[in-house]
């Protein structure tokens, strides 16, 4: 299996390679082309375990695809290319998944590449979809001819950061369990296992009520999933499964509120906004 997973990533390597180089070279495009030099030695040498070496890619992914996004960004996500950037970006941020399955489908991916890797790329889905739509939204124009690829965008972005939370388990506080600050312990129950956590359940919130004020409360459109997941992707069907933008946002909304007014209280963390969108779904229902 080391020969077949080194030969295959030998040629993304070079795919990798040479899709990027007409990049302007920055911090992480160096270094995410020093991983990949690395990696192909390794995969020549045919000695490393091939999670090692799937690990090593995707770091080169997210490396490389950070730098990308941060140019999209320095240009304000240009209304007529920006959304097949996206779609190809999270392409991209998704072949080390699939490429997991596909050499073994038996593994799930996370028992190869890691807790920490998987949210990393889910994060990267989710916060890119988060600022293309929030550039997008204040498109009027655009918006009113592309509202149900917005909708898709708003759902799929909601539904990698809602995957995003779900790799590692809540601690489960018992008598087993010691922790001397309290408050931490708190968060570790709550799924909050980072400043990182923390912001997906924001984005999510804020996503959804984008989804909620800008698209309404009808039925989702059913259009191409951007970046696609399997149906047999652990903990999650796909992302053209529509969501309730109402109660998603709430939920997301309220664990992002309780836990900056609770454990981080004093922290820094503001809750003006996630408490004006709670109010707005409480009223806009009733």
């Amino acid at each position: 299996q080391v020969e077949c997973v080194a030969s295959v990533l030998r040629h993304r390597c070079f795919s990798l390679l040479r899709k990027h180089c007409i990049l302007p070279s920055d911090t992480f495009l160096a270094k995410g082309s020093a991983t990949l030099d690395k990696l192909k030695d390794l995969c020549n040498e045919g000695k490393e375990h091939p999670s090692t070496l799937l690990q090593l890619y995707t770091q080169a992914v997210l490396d490389i695809t950070y730098s990308e996004e941060n140019q999209l960004v320095d240009e304000d996500f240009p209304e007529e290319s920006a959304l097949q950037k996206v779609k190809e970006l999270i392409s991209v941020l998704s072949e080390p998944e699939d490429l997991v399955r596909d050499l073994n489908p038996k593994h799930y991916p996370v028992n190869i590449l890691g807790a920490e890797l998987l949210e990393c790329l889910y994060w990267r889905k989710g916060a890119l979809l988060y600022m293309h739509c929030h550039t997008a939204k204040e498109r009027t124009e655009w918006l009113q001819e592309n509202i149900a690829i917005f909708k898709k965008c708003l759902n799929d972005g909601v539904h990698y950061l809602m995957k995003m939370l779900s790799f590692r388990c809540p601690l489960q506080l018992n008598e087993d369990v010691s922790l001397q600050d309290k408050d931490t312990a708190k968060l570790l129950s709550e799924g909050i296992f980072s400043d990182t956590h923390l912001l997906a359940m924001m984005y999510s919130g804020e996503m959804c009520y984008w989804g909620l004020r800008l698209c309404g409360e009808g039925r989702q459109e059913s259009l191409e999933t951007i970046g696609a997941i399997s149906n047999s992707d652990l903990g999650c069907r796909s992302q053209s499964v529509p969501l309730d933008f109402r109660e998603t946002g709430k939920n997301m909304l309220m664990k992002y509120v309780a836990a900056c007014e609770g454990p981080l209280r004093g922290r820094g963390w503001n809750t003006t906004t996630a408490k004006e969108m709670l109010h707005d779904f409480a009223t806009s229902h009733s």
